[in-house]
């Protein structure tokens, strides 16, 4: 006879594990219906043009192994005739500039906010913060007629400057919540040792402070990558410094018939985030959750 406590350890076993399997389905049903479009996006990127008009992308299931149904020639017309190939480049022209910047001019402003004593530092900081919720639309116009007068509209620096200031609150916040929770007898331990802030800054809480940066840079490079409004506004529709995302919308207007360069064109711009974020998603995890609990 099993006794009734071992019963019940038998029957909360049990239920565990009914719980943990069907957490599991529930989460793959969602994980499958979440990567649904984009696998279908992928296979019609090789489809020719009139496999596209006449079925659907699943079709391609039930003979997977004939070659006809299979092209490359969709990605080299949309790199060649649709121009996302110097767009691609000018992506990257936007995109790295607009992530190193904020995220060196933030890094120090989080450590003087955490630990240097200045006149109005609450004040600063609470402005900030303030502008997080700010919505960058605000200051399109505004900034707009400021690059018109100082010839800095179409420019990769203007860009970058705008980038810099919309990613700015978010990112002294995200890089203030993980250095001010660095133990104080470290930094107290530099200062004894004769260091200046910017030495601590550089040798100690720089390295520390990897996780949150690499966040961030996680974060900025997918918005920026992706934009298509700051880009739109400052940068224009001219072949020379259009981004992906602008080539691509225009691509839409002109070409919204051609389905099959639209899927590879939007397969084209989505390669680098996806690289990116899978690379750097352990950081990115860590860094979100920097600062959110103490100890």
């Amino acid at each position: 006879m099993i006794s009734t406590h071992r019963r019940e350890n038998i029957f909360s076993l049990i239920r565990k594990a009914a719980s943990s399997a069907a957490l599991r389905v529930a989460i793959s049903i969602i994980c499958f219906v979440w990567t649904l479009p984009t696998l279908g996006l992928f296979i019609s990127s090789f489809r020719p043009e009139n496999d596209i008009r006449q079925s659907g992308w699943w079709t391609v299931f039930a003979t997977p192994f004939d070659f006809t149904q299979w092209t490359l020639r969709n990605y080299q017309e949309v790199l060649a005739r649709g121009e996302l190939g110097n767009a691609f480049l000018n992506s990257f022209s936007v995109t790295i500039p607009a992530t190193i910047i904020p995220i060196t001019i933030a890094a120090f402003a989080a450590y003087a906010f955490a630990w240097m004593e200045f006149p109005g530092r609450d004040v600063l900081f609470a402005i900030v913060v303030g502008l997080i919720v700010a919505p960058l639309q605000m200051a399109l116009i505004p900034i707009l007629r400021l690059y018109t007068s100082t010839n800095l509209n179409g420019t990769f620096l203007g860009v970058w400057l705008a980038h810099t200031g919309f990613g700015m609150p978010m990112a002294i916040y995200l890089l203030y919540n993980f250095i001010s929770q660095i133990p104080r007898d470290l930094i107290e331990a530099a200062a004894i040792d004769g260091a200046s802030h910017f030495q601590a800054f550089i040798t100690l809480v720089l390295p520390l402070s990897m996780p949150a940066i690499a966040s961030f840079a996680v974060f900025q490079f997918l918005w920026v990558w992706n934009d298509l409004l700051v880009a739109l506004v400052y940068l224009g529709t001219s072949v020379q410094v259009a981004t992906i995302t602008a080539r691509l919308s225009e691509l839409v207007g002109s070409r919204g018939q051609d389905w099959h360069l639209l899927t590879s064109g939007a397969f084209v711009s989505m390669v680098i985030p996806v690289l990116v974020f899978f690379s750097l998603q352990r950081y990115f995890v860590r860094g979100i959750l920097a600062g959110s609990v103490k100890g």
